[in-house]
């Protein structure tokens, strides 16, 4: 099979699909592999290495396209890489269907297979190649949030930790999933006061046991979320429906209850936000304001860090990668039925049904060994 890695396009994306030690794996196994010049420069790797490892290194992404069986991307297509797509290709990447209806029906008009990074599921039933990104935006809301509180970003002016007589931050993180978790024991280390709503009463009772005491956890529902809003110097929003788009528990009309130069982190941005306000930036341009509440909602937050991201992210995909490189993707997702979950689309027809009913197209589910 080929292989195919092309430099993402992403404004401030600096992630790269694949470590040189995947284009040895890939090429041990008869496996050719395409690299696109500069992809890996983000991250700290030059095409040098990935030359020495046995990949190709080819000057422009339109040679990936036409040539690879497999792409392998981080981010979604953009519209700039919608016409190179064709029909019987093998695309995996993170697409967060849901959110963006253009590209949806952009990518299922292309013909191709479409493997989502964020659908597979492991052998618990958790999502594996969205975990090790949800650590790193988890962590990175509490760093950014840190920074947009002070006044020059057009914060309030608080130290997330307070000092001897003067209270610390009040951070209120809505969803105990990874991102929520990671987000609240980095928040814990400064010292805040934090707060984690959750649904799940058996996923509240975890983290009650796991987090210090300066970690509070409280179940979601309306009147709780008000609350807390009028309380909170910073609010992460890192709430998760798998493969759907994120609920909004944050109104428009509820920014009013917030305290000018309160700082929203929605992390969940790249699935439309769990706040009604937030539209997705970029790191050139992270914030904006609306009613005084400075609002962070980058849609690719671990891209910035690139390096720690990229060896994170690939110590996951990989192996599926390989598998479907190996065995072809049919084989490879009737061995693994988590691995079949991750394919959103298949020649033209849409195999997720969460983002069918979001946008009403079409369901057809997706039957690897039919």
């Amino acid at each position: 099979m080929i292989v195919g890695v092309p430099t993402e396009i992403k404004p401030d994306e600096y992630r790269v699909a694949l470590l040189p030690v995947g284009a040895e794996e890939l090429t041990r196994h008869g496996h050719r592999v395409l690299i696109q010049t500069g992809a890996g420069i983000g991250s700290g790797i030059p095409d040098e290495l990935y030359a020495e490892n046995g990949a190709e290194i080819v000057a422009t992404a339109d040679e990936i396209f036409a040539q690879a069986d497999l792409v392998i991307k981080v981010k979604e297509p953009l519209p700039a890489e919608w016409p190179k797509l064709r029909a019987g290709q093998i695309l995996l990447t993170y697409f967060h269907f849901a959110a963006n209806e253009e590209l949806t029906r952009a990518v299922l008009s292309t013909g191709i297979t479409a493997v989502a990074y964020e659908t597979l599921r492991g052998a618990k039933g958790n999502l594996p190649c969205l975990t090790p990104m949800s650590e790193v935006a988890g962590r990175m809301s509490i760093q950014q949030g840190a920074k947009y509180l002070e006044r020059p970003q057009e914060g309030r002016g608080i130290l997330l930790g307070g000092v001897p007589g003067v209270p610390p931050a009040d951070i209120v993180i809505f969803g105990g999933g990874v991102v929520g978790k990671n987000a609240a024991q980095i928040a814990a280390g400064f010292q805040a006061d934090v707060s984690i709503l959750d649904i799940n009463v058996d996923r509240l009772r975890y983290l009650e046991d796991i987090m210090p005491a300066n970690v509070n956890t409280l179940f979601s529902d309306r009147h709780t979320v008000r609350e807390q809003l009028m309380k909170a110097d910073l609010l992460i929003g890192a709430v998760l429906i798998e493969g759907a788009r994120a609920p909004v528990l944050v109104k428009e009309e509820d920014l009013k209850l917030m305290k000018p130069g309160a700082v929203i982190i929605d992390v969940a941005v790249d699935q439309g936000g769990c706040v009604e306000t937030a539209r997705p930036t970029t790191h050139s341009d992270p914030t904006y304001i609306v009613n005084d509440v400075v609002h962070y909602c980058v849609a690719n937050m671990p891209g910035a860090v690139g390096r720690t991201s990229t060896y994170a992210l690939c110590n996951v995909t990989f192996p599926y990668a390989l598998r479907i490189a190996n065995h072809g993707l049919n084989a490879a997702c009737t061995a693994d039925p988590g691995l079949a979950h991750a394919v959103n689309m298949s020649a033209g027809k849409l195999t997720n049904r969460a983002v069918a009913e979001t946008f009403g197209l079409a369901y057809e589910e997706y039957l690897p060994g039919a």
